[in-house]
């Protein structure tokens, strides 16, 4: 049985107040997997604009 059944089985079981928990809480892991992917592009925008932010660079892509 895979995950998303097992999940559903479990929460067609509850009573519904807990199943609004659970669908907060499902919202909630959503929210944060998107900011953490959010944040991981912020890191990475930074990062490399140290590298890429120099005159060398702007010369080396002017042409293109």
């Amino acid at each position: 049985m895979s995950t998303k059944q097992l999940i559903e089985q479990e929460i067609i079981a509850l009573p519904e107040p807990l199943r609004r928990e659970v669908y907060d809480f499902a919202r909630f892991l959503r929210a944060k997997q998107e900011d953490e992917s959010f944040n991981g592009l912020l890191w990475s925008e930074t990062v490399l604009a140290k590298d890429w932010s120099t005159p060398e660079e702007d010369t080396a892509w002017a042409s293109l």
